[in-house]
């Protein structure tokens, strides 16, 4: 279970965790090629371990707590947070993946309050991302941390080196040219 004193501590950890329990619904697929759709549809912060527990069916719709995994925050990654937060509303990404050969078609590999790192797992295509509202408990969590370790990176533009133009460039380019117009000309062919 998750401790709340752990959040105290949390000014000295680079990281801190917490259990997140997945909901996801199983309903009727709509095309005769797949029999089951499934969805990620909620989150249960500080929820205990659990394999595959059904917690409700209604008709052909089916929820099942599928797994609970630690949702970590890195101090590194507050920027990321922080356009989580600003996103309405704010989002745990649940990764999914297929078991074809396990007791359930799904498997939920991870959970992450990055949007960065979600963006990572979609890119890959071998994955399911789906994008689950926080509650609000959860979105203090987070506020808190990032609020706690967010230090903004001060912009600093690059400058380039000053051109020295009181250097003497003789000798530079061809020297079969005579214009000083374009040292770096090609000289032309003479028809003989």
């Amino acid at each position: 279970m998750f401790d709340w004193e752990d959040r105290l501590t949390a000014t000295e950890t680079r990281q801190i965790q917490m259990p997140l329990g997945v909901v996801l619904r199983r309903t009727p697929g709509v095309t005769r090629w797949a029999k089951w759709y499934w969805q990620a549809v909620a989150v249960l912060p500080g929820a205990g371990p659990a394999d595959w527990k059904q917690l409700r069916c209604e008709g052909d719709t089916t929820e099942y707590h599928a797994a609970t995994l630690p949702l970590t925050l890195y101090r590194a990654d507050t920027e990321a947070y922080m356009v989580n937060l600003a996103d309405h509303p704010p989002s745990v990404y649940v990764v999914i993946r297929n078991e074809p050969d396990g007791d359930m078609p799904l498997r939920v590999a991870h959970v992450t309050a990055s949007p960065y790192e979600a963006q990572d797992y979609n890119d890959s295509g071998e994955e399911l991302v789906e994008k689950v509202a926080m509650p609000p408990g959860l979105v203090a969590w987070v506020q808190d941390f990032t609020d706690t370790h967010h230090e903004e990176e001060v912009f600093v533009k690059r400058h380039r080196d000053r051109i020295r133009t009181d250097r003497s460039e003789d000798g530079r380019g061809d020297i079969r040219i005579r214009q000083d117009s374009d040292v770096y000309r090609s000289p032309r062919r003479v028809a003989s």
